[in-house]
């Protein structure tokens, strides 16, 4: 019988996912498989025993981005190669939306996380760390930082979208140097997205020529523009357009990056703070394979 390890967050999202263990278990016994679950915690210090104890043929992830990034690096630090699957339950769930996982679709998935239906993915690298989705720095990552996690829990991703209206006034320009593949250009722009896949904080579309294995990560640079402009940007994007069709957008795709800027600013790794600017980033290609529908 296949094995598989459940890497369970019983506190992301609204808490209820721990709800749904036996029936998981139910669901992959029935497909004479079994599910062995581990409850994560903010340390996992004994995560890569119990893998290299247990020999799973793969990792399946609950939560939400943040448990996906602590996983994922867990994994590559430490040269695991298992496939994972991600079952999406956290507040944010960028990463799984891109693949068009959800609730609806978990027998199916089940069925190809059973029959070993995968892609490779790349990876981004920064600061000693991976991530699977976005690294940000700018106006809109201190929206994120500071949105508070009782309304995160009452509105999910509303809650970031409530802030960020709040915060459009008060937005400004940041003097940034960016470099793409060795081209260096100095920029004011409000933030700047490193991204892999074209959803983030649950929008879509933000980058429509993203590929989650061509080698290379996507640039989007919102330039310094007038509030009204900034305003119809939100409502744009919120609405689901492209935002590199957006004049005042600056898109790259490269393989590495470098961002920096004049102030003391802090980054953000896959819905996370992450460390403070510069960052130097680098795509790491096919580096894990995930399962797929």
């Amino acid at each position: 019988m296949k094995k598989f390890v459940l890497a369970y967050n019983p506190v992301s999202g609204n808490n209820m996912f721990k709800k749904k263990l036996d029936l998981l278990v139910a669901m992959f016994q029935a497909r004479y498989c079994i599910l062995i679950p581990y409850r994560t915690s903010p340390q996992n210090t004994d995560f890569v025993e119990f893998i290299r104890t247990i020999k799973p043929c793969g990792i399946i992830i609950a939560g939400g981005d943040g448990t996906l990034n602590e996983i994922v690096n867990i994994l590559l630090k430490n040269k695991i190669t298992l496939p994972i699957a991600i079952l999406p339950s956290g507040t944010s769930n960028d990463f799984a939306s891109c693949l068009t996982l959800n609730a609806h679709t978990i027998e199916s998935y089940i069925d190809s996380i059973v029959n070993g239906k995968t892609t490779p993915v790349d990876i981004g690298y920064t600061g000693n760390n991976y991530f699977i989705n976005v690294a940000s720095a700018g106006m809109l990552t201190c929206v994120a930082h500071n949105v508070d996690r009782r309304l995160k829990s009452t509105f999910g991703k509303l809650a970031y979208y409530l802030r960020g209206i709040g915060e459009l006034p008060k937005f400004r320009a940041l003097d940034m140097t960016i470099g793409a593949d060795g081209k260096t250009e100095r920029v004011s722009a409000f933030f700047v997205l490193i991204v892999n896949s074209s959803v983030v904080a649950g929008l879509k579309n933000v980058s429509v020529n993203a590929r989650l294995n061509d080698g290379k990560l996507d640039l989007i640079l919102l330039k310094q523009c007038s509030i009204p402009e900034l305003v119809t940007f939100a409502a744009e994007t919120v609405a689901g357009k492209p935002a590199c069709n957006n004049r005042n957008i600056a898109y790259i795709q490269a393989s590495s990056f470098e961002i920096n800027c004049s102030e003391t600013v802090q980054s953000d790794i896959d819905g996370e703070p992450g460390p403070k600017l510069p960052l130097k980033i680098e795509t790491i290609p096919a580096a894990i394979d995930v399962y797929i529908r």
